[in-house]
């Protein structure tokens, strides 16, 4: 993939940067005008307009920052210390008329591309039937499901492991002798603490299983997602904005396959489009939280963590949202998108996670 696809016209809306930046490493894009530098666009510009509540449908132009960093050509050489200096991931190199050239990234200009480690304990919930995905799941509980080569869980794992996690504890219920023994015949470079659920305590109860065993924050996800993000980014807003919890929130896009009429005040047509695209952010299931929601548990009782957020937002507690891209959430929970993340994961050959 060449440096062109980071270039992008001002005139292209949020969400489809946001598409745009999902398939773009470095997560930046340069605005230009017939081949000029006209401005730069970070997920970071994107994330703070969404937060900010501006709407997806704007132009870019809106949310741009259009003092850029560049580099001219006799520059170039200067580029990896630059992009360590200003904490950029790419840099376009500019001729005297600020036509882009070139532009160096961080990972070829042979920088390192570990990513950045957090090292937080991550709790799975992984007690679930998974009725959704019968008939696999009458054989197999549904973290065992294989996606390629491997079970989902281990992808989940191997995605945390990238960011330096190495404490994983599983809450498990259904068919849960089936995943203690996968997972204790496996070589695993991480540790892995199971809890055991004698009820179902839903996708909040099982927490308080875990009172005493978590003092620093945790992420929490369900066990049939992946999340294509970096989680030092995720773990920086919510220590920013000290939230008690933050939310994982993917975009997502939904033409509705009819025309739309508005219905004006006297019973007219106020206005009509053909199948509009609705867009929206939606819960992916994976979070992070503070310990002390753990602490705040009532025992042994069910409850969903969806309700235990709305009751700390009815208290006033920080509670946010970190946006993400549509295709950054792949989702295992049904057939259909069981199918679209083998897919997914085939086409990038092993993901790495």
């Amino acid at each position: 993939m060449g440096w062109e696809t980071m270039l992008v016209e001002p005139d292209i809306s949020v969400w489809q940067a946001m598409e745009q930046l999902n398939q773009n490493a470095t997560k930046v894009l340069f605005i230009h005008e017939e081949g000029k530098l006209r401005a730069a666009l970070s997920d970071g510009d994107v994330r703070r307009w969404i937060l900010k509540k501006g709407s997806l449908k704007a132009p870019i132009s809106q949310v741009a920052n259009y003092q850029p960093k560049c580099l001219r050509e006799w520059e170039r050489d200067r580029a990896g210390e630059y992009m360590h200096r200003y904490g950029i991931e790419a840099v376009p190199v500019v001729d005297e008329d600020k036509r882009i050239t070139d532009i160096v990234l961080w990972r070829t200009d042979g920088a390192s591309g570990k990513d950045a480690q957090i090292d937080l304990p991550v709790v799975m919930m992984a007690g679930g039937k998974g009725t959704r995905l019968y008939p696999y799941t009458r054989i197999l509980p549904k973290p065992l499901i294989p996606v390629g080569e491997l079970p989902i869980a281990e992808h989940i794992i191997r995605q945390f492991r990238r960011f330096g996690c190495h404490d994983f504890y599983l809450i498990v219920n259904h068919k849960k002798n089936m995943i203690k023994a996968y997972f204790n015949e496996i070589p695993k470079d991480y540790r892995i603490f199971y809890a055991d659920e004698d009820v179902p305590l839903g996708t909040g109860g099982g927490l308080s299983l875990l009172k005493g065993k978590i003092d620093t924050p945790f992420i929490l996800t369900n066990c049939d997602i992946l999340i294509r993000e970096d989680f030092s980014k995720i773990y920086r807003l919510h220590k920013e904005k000290k939230n008690l919890i933050t939310m994982v929130c993917s975009l997502k896009n939904f033409r509705i396959p009819y025309g739309v009429v508005e219905i004006s005040e006297d019973g007219g047509i106020d206005s009509m489009s053909e199948k509009p695209v609705l867009s929206f952010f939606t819960n992916t299931g994976c979070y992070i939280v503070e310990p002390r929601v753990i602490g705040e548990m009532e025992e042994n009782r069910e409850i969903s963590f969806p309700d235990i957020i709305a009751r700390y937002k009815e208290k006033g507690e920080n509670v946010g949202i970190y946006p993400i891209a549509e295709h950054a959430w792949l989702d295992m929970g049904e057939m259909d998108e069981l199918e679209k993340m083998r897919n997914y994961l085939a086409g990038e050959g092993e993901p790495g996670l």
